[in-house]
């Protein structure tokens, strides 16, 4: 990856490629979920560990077959069906993982395989009769071996105490002289054991091993996506530029313009519209809402039913209720805001001191007038109103008219002056 960060920490759709394959386990109910980490790994640990998973080391790296005997201690005791994921292959679907598992009822070790288009040096999966005779590495492969397209993704599943009596028996006598976990299928078969591959798609198996092979897992995400989400009844205007997060929930029926990026955390009604070049992260947007083009929702937004956040608005932790709006060129932070609430044009909530973060009410039928500036912590109260260009610092009662500004004052004939000494003075220049 060429980056200090582990390679399995980079993220794809917001989520860290290791928490992929995390989700993908806890889909399935596993009862312990371990992470096989190298000495040098402390970033991978310790977000494996707040992930919740326990930790296996292995040192020095030996193989596949090595990291899972690693995690035979840390599995002891554990009576039931491992499966081996791994943290490079994101995109493989919780469905196609329990296949892997269901297919253990009439074998003994399942193994995820699938088609390939370019074989390459992936390991070779080598079947007899329907049954899995042997998985080859590439560089161990024979000639007819290579002219196999059916190849090991790595994925498989067996019964734990058959898997780690096999693995201990795995050598590294193979061209890389690592120990292979591949091996522990003709392992099994020796001691009279069955062995099956479940073949999966292989858009699902794409390892990430750079930043050319995240783009392209990320591009791939984003496809399967889009297409779930119009398949489901959402209306994407032009779906190649709108841009998903691994969690992104939108309902039926809503409505989702050109260049739309979500951020983690965001769900949308029904009937919803998200207008072009917004960008939404950590919000959730009620039913038959409306924001942008342009607008920014910022985490903790919370808008209800037939809200309106209009171009060029900000919202940031701050909740509001059925049919209030802001239309446009505005701030809304760390703010409550009532029902049928109108917020005037270049309006800001002044909610940061320099050290604390302070909130802004504003109640029901409230009108907000153009460029007001709401310092925090104040109220505006229900049915009030406050003046354009107001200043507010206190709270203002309710169905009360609240104006902070300085007075106007009108000095006639001013201009005409002015334009007449200016004139003058440019004219001897």
């Amino acid at each position: 990856m060429k980056s200090v960060t582990s390679k399995v920490l980079h993220e794809l759709a917001g989520r860290p490629l290791l928490g992929w394959a995390h989700a993908c386990a806890s889909a399935q109910g596993c009862e312990r979920i371990v992470c096989v980490v190298g000495e040098a790994n402390a970033d991978v640990r310790a977000a494996a560990e707040e992930l919740g998973m326990e930790i296996a080391l292995q040192e020095p790296q030996q193989g596949t077959g090595h990291a899972v005997q690693c995690a035979k201690d840390a599995m002891a005791g554990f009576d039931g069906d491992v499966a081996v994921l791994f943290a490079d292959t994101p995109l493989i679907q919780n469905a196609t993982l329990a296949g892997v598992y269901d297919a253990l009822v009439d074998c003994d070790v399942a193994v995820l395989g699938f088609e390939a288009a370019d074989p390459g040096a992936y390991g070779r999966l080598i079947e007899r009769d329907g049954a899995l005779q042997a998985i080859v590495e590439a560089k161990e492969a024979s000639p007819e071996q290579l002219a196999v397209t059916l190849c090991n993704s790595g994925v498989l599943a067996a019964d734990a105490g058959k898997l780690f009596a096999a693995v201990d028996r795995v050598t590294n006598d193979n061209a890389k002289g690592e120990y292979y976990l591949t091996d522990v299928v003709e392992i099994l078969r020796q001691d009279g054991g069955t062995a099956r591959a479940v073949k999966g798609d292989e858009g699902e198996m794409l390892g990430v091993n750079s930043r050319v092979d995240l783009a392209q897992a990320h591009k791939a995400f984003q496809a399967n996506m889009r297409r779930d989400a119009m398949v489901s009844g959402v209306t994407l205007r032009d779906p190649d530029t709108v841009y998903f997060s691994y969690d992104t929930e939108i309902a039926p029926d809503a409505t989702i313009g050109e260049n739309v990026v979500f951020g983690p955390g965001v769900s949308v009604a029904a009937h919803a519209t998200i207008h072009p070049f917004s960008h939404i992260e950590g919000a959730r947007i009620g039913e038959g809402a409306s924001v942008g083009p342009f607008a920014r929702l910022r985490p903790g937004t919370d808008l209800g039913p037939d809200t309106r956040i209009g171009n060029f608005v900000e919202v940031k932790k701050t909740t509001m209720g059925r049919g209030s709006k802001a239309g446009h060129l505005t701030y809304l932070g760390d703010a409550e805001i009532g029902k049928g609430v109108n917020i005037g044009a270049g309006t800001v909530t002044c909610n940061y001191d320099g050290y604390f973060k302070h909130k802004t009410e504003i109640a029901d039928r409230a009108f907000v007038g153009t460029h007001s500036s709401l310092v925090a912590p104040v109220r505006v109260g229900e049915g009030a109103f406050t003046g354009s260009g107001s200043v507010i610092t206190k709270d203002v009662p309710d169905d009360a008219l609240a104006l902070g500004r300085g007075q106007q004052v009108n000095k006639a004939g001013w201009a005409a002056r002015f334009h007449a000494a200016m004139t003058k003075r440019k004219n001897k220049s």
